[in-house]
């Protein structure tokens, strides 16, 4: 005798992104590390806990979203693309960037932050989104761009 199996019901969503606030920033275009700096420099100077990041970019290079993706402990956030993208593919991203800061005050970056962002850029390719730096900020307003460092490959 065959088992009937009941129906299952499936939810019907709608997806969207809440605004929270927003910031003014000029210039409106990102076209160096320092231009990020001075964008999202305060919400990771003087953390003590790790903080990652997220700007999505139009095709102008003008940020549209900035969001605090994680928030870790005093040695490392986690990160996972499909947290990073999400935000990227609701806000209709071409480009993003990542930032994080390193309460410890050491801008070198790790071999987890190396990876990551070979990871993310390969992700970006499939997508289309492309991730054009990873910022690593500390106190004073030093950095260091993974981008200039030439750690992209």
């Amino acid at each position: 005798m065959k088992k009937e199996v009941s129906a299952k019901r499936v939810n019907i969503v709608n997806v969207k992104l809440v605004k929270e606030k927003s910031i003014k920033y000029q210039p409106r275009k990102i076209t160096t590390p320092k231009d990020v700096v001075n964008l999202v420099g305060n919400l990771l100077i003087d953390c003590d806990r790790e903080k990652l990041i997220l700007i999505t970019l139009n095709v102008k290079n003008e940020p549209t979203f900035i969001e605090v993706v994680s928030v870790g402990n005093l040695q490392s956030a986690i990160i996972h693309p499909r947290e990073i993208f999400k935000t990227a593919i609701l806000g209709n991203a071409a480009n993003i960037i990542i930032c994080h800061n390193h309460p410890s005050g050491d801008l070198e970056p790790s071999k987890e932050d190396i990876k990551i962002t070979q990871r993310l850029k390969e992700c970006g390719k499939l997508m289309g989104i492309e991730l054009t730096d990873h910022i690593i900020i500390g106190s004073e307003g030093r950095f260091c761009s993974l981008q200039e460092k030439g750690l992209f490959k």
